[in-house]
């Protein structure tokens, strides 16, 4: 019988086979990562006479049971547990730009150091995204595209930031500054970095922009399993939403100064450019209280585009709001309707006007804004006698303070869609000591939010409160039992 031919067979880094992906897990946990994925060269004795020791039960045992024996004595495998929309990403380490088949287009230097940070702007950011994604750039921690950068999570958030290096998780913070969720806008990352286990765990993501107003998902942009992909996320991401952190590149240009970020903003068309929408009115049914679905979102967009941007302050999104009803009876009026013709509500004409780019713009809010705020140098209700000078119903100046040193209340106009006041932080803050804070998924603001009137809400009905007396925007009692 010929001697047989022993050859160790390694798999393929990046392979997502079932069993090579335990192994990789398996391999973490006792510190024993391949060569070609950052590991001890130690570590490549320990699977030669693993492998050896299985080829020679083949040999020596007569067959396959021999085999299976030696390999079910390798310790902790076991069913691989995949968890649903979260796929795994382990990544490569901190390496320099690649040129062709994998060789280095420049001598390593020192990835990691951030010494010169090359300036970028937020929708540059966006476009190096795409490009992977409409390439569909296979994901691999072994394998670098075309660009010279690693096709892994952190060698695409490295490709997008035009960092010049390929870095891991582990060193990507060091070219940022940590943010809260609240100020996150198109182009910074959530990154979870596990120092214990880098393999086991540790991802990011490029933040593309809030889904709704709800801010509780946002469209991600991430290199994984099987290609880059681009999906509205839960919020950090998936099952953790504590892991994943916020961090601003600190190499990019532009931001807000104040307000509220934008939803999805690179969704938006481009000018010149606006996407194709059909001028086939989808139905009454689509639109109004209860609606959820595509064609609200699309409505948004188009009333956005023609000049209806300050009643979406937090984007459009597929939920029936405020925003929307607003924002429509706007331009149904600019175009000089009224009465039923201007409920807000869109038909077969206002879609159609608006999907085929016709009929006159929103005016600027100083004409047209339904829920103008009350001028703080005219009475709202000149009929009344002007004392006494601060009656709690009339809107007065933010932070003054009513009687017993409560704020007074400021007008019921200062609680709508669009609407940014101090004493809505106030409102926020009261709502959260009551025990009414649930709807909240972080600290109340300044910005007037469909989580501020369904807490509201609930206020109003704890009251005993129905109806139109418990629609979620506060009046004068509700105020004054909020403050008591």
């Amino acid at each position: 019988m010929p001697m047989p031919v022993f050859e160790e067979y390694e798999p393929a880094g990046d392979c997502v086979c079932l069993g090579c992906a335990q192994r990789r897990r398996t391999l973490a946990r006792a510190r024993a990562i391949p060569l070609r994925d950052g590991g001890h060269l130690a570590a490549r004795g320990a699977r030669r006479a693993l492998v050896l020791a299985t080829a020679a039960g083949v040999v020596l045992g007569g067959g396959g049971s021999a085999a299976l024996a030696a390999s079910a004595a390798v310790p902790h495998l076991g069913p691989v547990r995949l968890d649903g929309p979260d796929p795994g990403s382990p990544q490569g380490g901190r390496s320099p730009l690649h040129g062709p088949k994998g060789t280095p287009a420049k001598p390593g230097g020192l990835p990691g150091a951030p010494s010169a940070i090359r300036r970028i702007d937020r929708t540059t950011i966006i476009n190096r995204a795409k490009l992977w994604l409409d390439a569909k750039v296979p994901y691999s921690m072994s394998e670098y595209w075309s660009d010279g950068y690693r096709q892994d999570c952190s060698g695409y958030v490295s490709m997008a930031w035009n960092l010049g290096t390929n870095e891991w998780t582990g060193s990507l913070d060091t070219f940022a500054t940590r943010i809260t969720k609240e100020e996150l806008l198109p182009g910074d990352m959530l990154l979870f970095h596990n120092p214990a286990d880098p393999n086991n765990g540790s991802h990011v993501v490029l933040f593309g922009g809030w889904v709704d107003g709800t801010r509780t998902h946002y469209v991600a942009y991430e290199q994984t399993r099987p290609h880059t992909r681009k999906l509205a996320t839960p919020y950090g991401y998936w099952s953790n939403a504590t892991k994943y952190l916020p961090y601003r590149f600190n190499g990019v240009t532009g931001g807000v100064t104040g307000g509220a970020p934008p939803v999805t903003p690179v969704e938006l068309p481009a000018t010149g450019s606006p996407p194709a929408v059909s001028s086939t009115f989808p139905g009454a049914s689509k639109f109004g209280p209860g609606a959820n679905n595509e064609y609200v979102t699309q409505l948004g967009r188009l009333l956005i585009e023609r000049g209806g941007a300050r009643f979406y302050p937090t984007g459009p999104g597929p939920v029936w709001s405020d925003e929307d009803l607003l924002a429509t009876r706007a331009f149904q009026r600019a175009q000089g309707w009224s009465g039923a013709d201007a409920d807000g509500i869109p038909g077969a004409h206002t879609w159609r006007l608006l999907a085929l780019r016709q009929g006159k713009n929103i005016p600027p809010a100083a004409s047209t804004t339904p829920t103008k705020p009350a001028t703080p140098t005219k009475p709202t209700t000149p009929a009344k006698p002007t004392k006494p000078t601060k009656p709690t119903t009339t809107p007065v100046k933010a932070g003054l303070p009513g009687p017993g040193g409560v704020p007074a209340y400021p007008g019921k106009a200062v609680f709508r869609p669009g609407q940014s006041h101090a004493l809505i932080t106030a409102l926020g803050r009261r709502l959260v000591q009551k025990g009414f804070g649930t709807h909240y998924t972080s600290a109340p603001g300044a910005l007037w939010s469909e989580a501020d009137r369904r807490n509201v809400e609930a206020f109003q009905r704890a009251q005993g409160w129905r109806g139109a007396s418990a629609d979620g925007y506060p009046g004068p009692e509700t105020w004054r039992r909020l403050f008591a």
